[in-house]
């Protein structure tokens, strides 16, 4: 089953009454239970193309069904689509609410959706993503980079979705974390049985992380590499 199906996805921006192509008739398929990575340079389209399948750029035109619901242009995700789709941003610190602590800002989306229990679940999240409990009532600027990022993961992972989307989330820490995060999050994959879309610029985490990948360039995909490939070319760089 496909949790993600896009054909002929296509956004245009307006600047300055000139339409500027951002995506061009992307068409791709995510299986359940995969990662799938989009890989390529800063403006190619990536962190656009995930931001249409948040449902947080909703000025799209052409075909996608998620979840196997079809999702239509223009309108906000309600319901299971909003809780069984989180997006994990590139900035961890940005992504938190500086007056805010952690265990408001995890608190929340369980009470906007109506959840029971929400000190327990949120106590229950920390420990997922090696906290204790008492991490919620720290803030944010008191939490280091990875710290913060495992704080992000741990809000995403509050709702169970069954598809994470994944903006970059190590590039903006040290380099002695990243394996860190990146060791967590496949842990959690095969521990709740998501569904992963990653978007990189450093092949080696898509070849670490992905099971298939696409390369994109100037708005379209421009490549797709399966496992096997993904695992020469890592090969290939040592």
């Amino acid at each position: 089953m496909s949790l993600v199906d896009i054909s002929d996805l296509n956004v245009t921006f307006r600047d300055q009454d000139v339409g500027r192509h951002i995506l061009r008739g992307i068409t791709v398929a995510i299986g359940e239970g995969e990662t799938f990575g989009l890989l390529g340079p800063s403006g190619c389209g990536k962190s656009t193309l995930l931001r249409v399948i948040a449902g947080l750029n909703r000025d799209w035109h052409g075909s996608m069904a998620l979840l196997g619901a079809p999702v239509a242009p223009r309108r906000r995700f309600t319901g299971a689509l909003r809780r069984q789709v989180q997006m994990v941003f590139q900035d961890p610190y940005a992504s938190l609410h500086p007056r805010h602590r952690i265990g408001r800002a995890l608190r929340e989306p369980l009470v906007v959706n109506g959840l029971d229990n929400p000190d327990k679940r949120v106590a229950e999240a920390l420990a997922e993503v090696g906290f204790g409990p008492d991490v919620a009532a720290r803030y944010p600027h008191q939490l280091s980079g990875g710290q913060r990022q495992r704080i992000a993961i741990a809000r995403a992972l509050l709702l169970r979705p069954k598809l994470l989307l994944l903006d970059e989330p190590t590039s903006a820490l040290d380099m002695s974390v990243q394996a860190e995060i990146l060791n967590l999050l496949v842990t959690l994959k095969a521990r709740f049985g998501m569904t992963f879309v990653l978007v990189s610029h450093d092949p080696d985490v898509i070849g670490h992380m992905c099971d298939r990948a696409a390369r994109m360039a100037e708005g379209r995909i421009a490549a797709t590499f399966d496992r096997p490939a993904l695992a020469a070319g890592a090969a290939a760089a040592r």
